[in-house]
This record gives structure tokens, sequence and C-alpha cells, in this order.
């Protein structure tokens, strides 16, 4: 059963979904959660592991590659859609976050013939980790009756999967992962797949797992992070970057 802090922060989360156009500031995020600010900016950081910026910023930016994956709309549109008054602001902010360009990613997503428009384009395989400096491994697992299929598994500053990964991998399935050289520093490993059936309303779920903080450094050369891949749930943050694999829209 769901405390006061977790409902207050899951309607916040559906009033972004219903309104990703408003120019929502924190205080009327607050008054939505019935918190005061201070309090409303913690307990969301807590129950979600981002602030509430950074969350609403990446719903903006799924819902974006959804439009241009999905729809003919204008990059110009679809920035005014989810709350940009100016669509260079838009274009270099979603360029920064997602790994490439509006435009650009539109042309690769229908270059692919993606059947499903929710699935995004990214780059190939990664190379194989370099173990000659530090690195972070483990092993990912699947709940009972989960079958993910081509699961991405990336070191990020945040516990959001937006910018640039510091490394990361694809794995064909559950099992083990190696992610190398790591600079010295606190990462957050996560990662997200979906499974390998199809379900009768014709969209997979996506599963995400993260991992984190882990510290890298001297005198710890690596370190170990051990995920389990569970289907997405309201309060993990939106999958931003493009990874070469299924971003779903969240169904709270």
């Amino acid at each position: 059963m769901e405390d006061h802090s977790s409902r207050a922060v899951r309607r916040v989360i559906a009033e972004m979904h219903q309104n990703l156009g408003k120019q929502f500031s924190v205080d009327e995020m607050a008054r939505t959660a019935l918190l005061s600010k201070y309090h409303f900016c913690r307990v969301f950081h807590r129950v979600t592991g981002v602030s509430p910026g950074r969350f609403l910023s990446a719903m903006r930016f799924q819902r974006a590659k959804h439009l241009l994956l999905a729809t003919s709309w204008s990059v110009t549109d679809i920035s005014h859609h989810v709350g940009y008054t100016s669509v260079g602001t838009f274009s270099a902010r979603f360029s920064s976050s997602v790994g490439v360009s509006p435009s650009s990613f539109r042309r690769l997503g229908r270059s692919l013939g993606r059947e499903d428009p929710y699935r995004q384009p990214g780059p190939t395989r990664p190379d194989p980790a370099d173990t000659t400096g530090p690195t972070v491994r483990g092993q990912v697992r699947a709940l009972p009756g989960e079958a993910p299929d081509w699961i991405f598994v990336g070191l990020f500053p945040e516990r959001i999967q937006q910018g640039r990964p510091v490394s990361s991998t694809v794995l064909p399935g559950p099992g083990p992962y190696l992610l190398g050289p790591v600079p010295p520093g606190t990462w957050f490993v996560l990662a997200h797949a979906v499974h390998r059936r199809r379900p009768a309303t014709g969209t997979r779920p996506l599963l995400v797992g993260h991992h984190g903080p882990v510290t890298v450094g001297v005198p710890s050369r690596s370190a170990r992070a051990d995920l389990t891949l569970r289907p997405m749930r309201t309060f993990d943050p939106p999958v931003v970057h493009a990874a070469g694999l299924p971003s779903l829209p969240r169904t709270g």
C-alpha cells in the first residue's frame, strides 16, 4: 500500500502526463502534491531518484520521440506540443539528451523500417569492454515469467537513462555483463529491455533495472553490480537516450 509521499508524487506525475505542454513550476507541482516546495523536492527525488524538473524533461523527450516516429508533425509543432516555445532550444536539448537531433532520429527510425512506432533507433552493439582499466561487472537477471530481448546496460552519472553513457553494452538475453574502462567516480548502472513475446495489445512492456550508486576508483579499481529486470513503473524515470532498443510510453 502506498504511503502519503508516494501518492503525492503519483498525482504530480499524472498531472505531467496530462499537460506535457504546460509550463510547470516547482511551486505548482508542490501545490498539486499538497506539500511544501522544499519537502516536495526531497520527496520526489527519494521516490523517483531524480528531480521533478529532470523527470518532466525526460517525459517530454520521450513523448517527442514517439511523435517523431508515429506522426508527420514538423519538429516545430512537436516542440510546442511538449512545452518548448523555442524550437532551437528543444532541438539542442533533444540532441544532448537522446544522442541525435530530432530530424536524425526521425530519419533513422524510418530508414530502419520500425513496425512498432515506439522502437527507438540507436547505435550498433558497443565494442567489447577494455579490461585493462577499472570495470563494472555483474549479472542481469529476469523475474520468473519475463523474457527480455536485447538488453541495454549502461553506466550513467544520474539515475536516468539520458545523454551519452559512460560505458555501455548490449546483451542478447540475461547473463553476465562487463563495462569498461570506467573513469573514477560514482555512477548508476541502468538497464532496459522488452519482452520477446508481443502481447495482444500490440506493444511490448518495457523492462528496467538499476543498481547504484556504484563508486569506482583508487584503491577499488572495479565494482560489481547485479541487476534484476522488472516491468517499468510509474515512478521510474523515462528512458530518453537512443540505445537501439524499444521505448514504450509510460502507463502509470
